[in-house]
């Protein structure tokens, strides 16, 4: 079955053994690590190499980020990361990061992670690029990311 809430950005990935607890569903502090592939990924489709982006003197630090769990995920299912631009600021931005179970479309978790845009030399805070900022706006929609594609 497709994600296509709102058509979003969207990253798919299985859910490992050891990402689940005691209470045999993935643990919660493994969402971040969720969130962070997801963004990545989402941030090297509109952006590019994050290497060249360093390259170019731009850099980001998140500041602030929020979950909200709906419902548990369990070993083996293959979860969906949405990733959409919610709010874009001068020298920040905020993204909505959602995971469905894939399978049936069921919410898991919603999670909003703010970033400030800096200085990859100074880390010192800056305007957020013309050209990023136009790339946030208008995000990945439609975009999946499949690493699973090959997997059997």
């Amino acid at each position: 079955m497709e994600i296509s809430i709102n058509n979003d950005f969207c990253y798919l990935f299985r859910v490992r053994y050891s990402e689940c607890d005691a209470q045999k569903v993935v643990f919660n502090g493994k969402y971040v690590d969720y969130i962070d592939i997801a963004v990545t990924e989402f941030m090297r489709v509109i952006w590019g190499n994050y290497n060249d982006i360093l390259a170019s003197g731009v850099d980001s630090q998140v500041v602030n980020l929020t979950i909200s769990w709906k419902a548990p995920a369990h070993f083996d299912e293959i979860i969906a990361a949405t990733v959409k631009s919610v709010k874009i600021g001068t020298s920040s931005f905020t993204l909505g990061v959602d995971f469905y179970n894939y399978e049936n479309s069921e919410l898991i978790a919603t999670s909003e992670i703010i970033y400030v845009m800096i200085s990859a030399d100074q880390h010192t805070k800056m305007e957020i690029p013309d050209d990023m900022r136009l790339q946030l706006g208008k995000g990945a929609k439609g975009i999946k990311v499949d690493p699973l594609s090959n997997a059997i």
